[in-house]
């Protein structure tokens, strides 16, 4: 009996430490999860005030533009800094026009990058290596690539882009008279290359957390590999593939240094792609760092601001068509 007491007391003795230790445990870990909580809240603020601390600052050193010039600055076309005339018409046309050129050229080539190194048409090996170098292409300095293309893509090019001149002339888009190579079609053709990384990999992940039992399914009921592609996989994974897209599409707005290399730098409206254009973030890059203080920093600095709501209004464009997507396949 007294031994029995004796253990009876040892293992409450035991479960008391034991509960105590887990109490203890308990309570460490009830305090980092709170403390990591709050850490992440403080991060998620701090983001957003620096975002909406930089649109301030824009939109106040924009002021004497926006109080001289008002909404008018959308549609104008004249920039002359010695009678302090500014419109942002032929920047925002150029912006415009050479990013839906390289997204119109990133999607296709994307997703078929995608598709070949996610799915089974190469060995594993060789869909990593192909993957790997694709995504190695973000890794290059954009001046790096601008260099590129004035040595060694535009010499080629060139010639191609003249005979669409010559052969092609009734086409308004190749209606050109002398193309010389620095222009929207090769400045479009840059940002593809440039934004291909980021539409190819994000779509190849999306294509590659799609479930392999939708992919058995579809097969074991008599679908081919390309069916299975285009009528499962493409439609299951759309919202991350446009995702992708607006990604894409929201790095070639903001590309500067290479298509300030190639875009030729001339403030025009042209319908043809073979003409010399210019874009928001290259008279940036050119003109803020003389720019006098007053109306000229004011204009730059409302170029900035129209650059910033152009991706605002692109990213809320793809939030929504993602939505109404979704519910129109419910």
């Amino acid at each position: 009996m007294a031994n029995s007491s004796q253990s009876d007391d040892k293992n409450s003795s035991t479960f008391s430490d034991e509960n105590i230790q887990l109490t203890a445990t308990d309570g460490t870990s009830f305090w980092l999860d709170k403390g990591f909580t709050w850490l992440v809240y403080v991060f998620a603020v701090t983001t957003v005030a620096v975002l909406f601390t930089m649109s301030w600052v824009i939109f106040s050193e924009a002021q004497p533009a926006i109080g001289k010039f008002g909404i008018g600055f959308l549609w104008s076309q004249d920039w002359d800094t010695g009678n302090q005339i500014f419109g942002a018409l032929p920047y925002i046309y150029g912006t415009l026009v050479s990013s839906a050129i390289a997204i119109l050229c990133a999607i296709p080539v994307g997703i078929a990058i995608a598709l070949v190194t996610s799915e089974n048409f190469l060995p594993k090996t060789v869909q990593s290596t192909l993957a790997f170098i694709v995504e190695l292409i973000a890794a290059i300095p954009s001046v790096i690539i601008g260099l590129w293309s004035i040595f060694i893509f535009i010499p080629v090019l060139e010639p191609l882009q003249k005979w669409l001149a010559i052969h092609f002339k009734w086409i308004p888009l190749f209606n050109s008279e002398d193309p010389v190579g620095t222009n929207m079609l090769t400045a479009g053709i840059i940002l593809a290359i440039m934004i291909l990384p980021t539409m190819a990999a994000i779509s190849r992940d999306v294509l590659m957390a799609i479930p392999q039992e939708l992919r058995s399914a579809s097969m074991a009921l008599g679908s081919t590999r390309w069916e299975t592609i285009f009528r499962i996989l493409l439609p299951a994974g759309f919202s991350g593939i446009v995702s992708a897209a607006m990604l894409a599409l929201g790095r070639a707005l903001g590309e500067t240094m290479a298509v300030t290399m190639v875009i030729g730098n001339s403030a025009q409206i042209s319908a043809s792609l073979l003409d010399p254009a210019y874009t928001i973030p290259s008279v940036l890059a050119n003109e803020f760092a003389e720019a006098e203080p007053g109306l000229h920093i004011g204009a730059l600095s409302y170029l900035g601001l129209i650059l910033f709501g152009l991706t605002l209004a692109v990213n809320i464009g793809a939030v929504l068509l993602v939505q109404w997507v979704r519910r129109k396949n419910r």
